[in-house]
């Protein structure tokens, strides 16, 4: 099963128009974004009544999985 983590195929389609990642096209990439959004979601709730460290941890957790989202974009990220 930990094969399927590791493999070469892309996991998102590169976006259209402009820069970054679109949409997952792999259940891996749908696991994925599930799991940040839950991430994401456990930091407001567990942050909400102390305004700078939500600020400080939620900006953390949103950018932390970038890369993994860069390493598997179907063409890279670039401007289109």
């Amino acid at each position: 099963m930990l094969h399927l983590l590791f493999d070469n195929r892309p996991w998102f389609r590169a976006k259209s128009h402009g820069y970054g990642t679109g949409l997952p096209i792999a259940w891996q990439g749908w696991a994925l974004m599930a799991l940040h959004v839950t991430l994401i979601t456990g930091v407001i709730m567990l942050f909400r009544d102390r305004p700078v460290m939500l600020t400080v941890v939620a900006v953390l957790a949103a950018l932390a999985p970038m890369p993994i989202y860069r390493a598997k974009t179907k063409g890279g990220w670039r401007w289109r």
